[in-house]
């Protein structure tokens, strides 16, 4: 028989959100808070609240997937963790946040990119490169991902080629973990490829902010312009794997032109699958890079036989003149992962359904998801700094190794972690109880991250 359990109210400080104190310890080790003072062209007169309370007040809830204003008033009336957390003087109103934000706009995007970044090459593990036959290189996926914001009036909101209505923000993001470089908010009905180009060179240049190692830059077929192309006398080291838009070019040359120069990889009675690479095109013009193609021929689908085989053409440009065509291939399919790093986002921080109604704060707010999607990332890869010991003290599932930790476990486990917050000496603790799994991590990843707390 279960034992009944009875409700007893206390005058304990406890709060659910702990992990908030690993969010103030990054962003105390970047100079957001100094430079907020100072952004050009945005001014108060007599403010109750700084530019670094609000915004970090933003970024704190966004980091806990409640990206939206009025989210602040559950710490409204008992701020004391919240704003002890964050380094903040006071916990400001949701008609603050939503005012300061939309008079602060697209002035201070610049700043939270430059420093995102810093923190990024200073606090994170070391950026995985992906291991090739021509050796390794740290993958830079650049790609767009529609924000469904339907039957909402927000500025910039317009149907997508996903057939809703909301925006088409375009992301970049380096290395096996993920960490997001750079971002650009567009309206919902822009074409992908306009303003790429710029973007691109950004973002190479911000890439290089972090790593010195060769970048192979992965786009889709949305893309697929020369103006993508990286200067490499300007960009070293930095080649890509852009897949083919095949326009008007009839396949039945591509299935030639593979009969003649391909290798056939398979054959069967339902289907047959050449592989190669050109540098002439197949109407006999000289290609500025060669071209990787993978052309399928199938004869029967579902069980049934075709009357007419059907034709499928896949085709890359590869700056890595020696790669294999097969290696090519998996390499553009591993482009496929940064669809989780969108996921992430959108599902597990609650970013997708921005809260303004103004393009250039939802900009803003976007910029501000970037901050801490980095920082929820460098925590998770901290994590797997773990010796073998340490983690044998983790719950079984938390054991196995892993290339890197979802962002939603480390709300879960770290982020969202009761505490009890005591004062005493003019000094504050954090207690955690016997039956937290997860505490000497949370206590070790701190230290890893430069904190001055000691066990007590």
């Amino acid at each position: 028989m279960r034992l009944p359990i009875k409700v007893k109210h206390g005058d304990e400080k406890l709060t659910s959100h702990s992990g908030l104190i690993l969010i103030g310890m990054l962003l105390e080790s970047t100079r957001l808070r100094e430079r907020f003072e100072e952004i050009a062209g945005v001014h108060c007169v007599n403010p109750e609240f700084s530019h670094a309370d609000v915004l970090f007040s933003m970024t704190g809830l966004i980091s806990i997937g409640k990206p939206d204003y009025e989210a602040i008033e559950i710490f409204r009336e008992k701020p004391e963790f919240f704003t002890k957390a964050l380094g903040l003087s006071g916990c400001p109103s949701n008609v603050t946040l939503r005012q300061r934000i939309n008079l602060i706009g697209n002035q201070s995007n610049t700043i939270i990119k430059e420093e995102s970044l810093s923190m990024v090459q200073s606090k994170a593990p070391a950026i995985t490169p992906i291991t090739t036959g021509l050796g390794p290189f740290v993958p830079l996926d650049i790609d767009v991902s529609p924000f469904d914001n339907s039957k909402t009036k927000k500025e910039g909101v317009s149907r997508t080629y996903k057939g809703y209505d909301g925006y088409a923000p375009i992301f970049a993001y380096l290395g096996r973990e993920g960490y997001l470089v750079n971002l650009e908010l567009r309206e919902g009905s822009q074409n992908c490829q306009k303003n790429t180009s710029p973007f691109i060179k950004e973002t190479l240049n911000c890439a290089r902010k972090i790593t010195s190692a060769p970048i192979l830059m992965r786009l889709d077929s949305g893309n697929d312009s020369k103006d993508n192309f990286p200067d490499p006398e300007h960009y070293k080291d930095c080649h890509f794997i852009i897949k083919r838009n095949l326009r008007k070019e009839p396949l039945k040359a591509w299935l030639d032109l593979a009969r003649k120069t391909g290798k056939q990889i398979h054959s069967s009675e339902k289907k047959s699958v050449w592989l190669g690479k050109t540098s002439i095109g197949i109407k006999g013009q000289k290609l500025p890079y060669p071209i990787t193609f993978e052309v399928t021929e199938r004869y029967m689908k579902k069980g049934q036989k075709l009357l007419f085989p059907e034709l499928k053409v896949d085709t890359y440009w590869c700056s890595l003149e020696k790669m294999r065509p097969a290696e090519v291939i998996d390499l553009y399919h591993d482009h496929g992962t940064s669809e989780q790093f969108h996921s992430e986002l959108k599902s597990d921080m609650g970013i997708e359904r921005l809260p303004s109604g103004t393009f250039d704060s939802n900009g803003l707010v976007l910029h501000l998801g970037m901050l801490s999607y980095n920082m929820l990332r460098i925590i998770g890869q901290q994590w797997l700094q773990d010796n073998k010991t340490e983690s044998k003290q983790l719950p079984r599932p938390r054991r196995k190794k892993v290339a890197r930790r979802r962002i939603r476990t480390v709300m879960q486990d770290l982020i969202y972690m009761a505490g009890r917050l005591i004062k005493t000496g003019r000094q504050y603790f954090i207690s955690f109880g016997q039956i937290n799994p997860f505490a000497g991590l949370w206590e070790r990843i701190s230290v890893r991250l430069g904190s001055d707390l000691t066990p007590v």
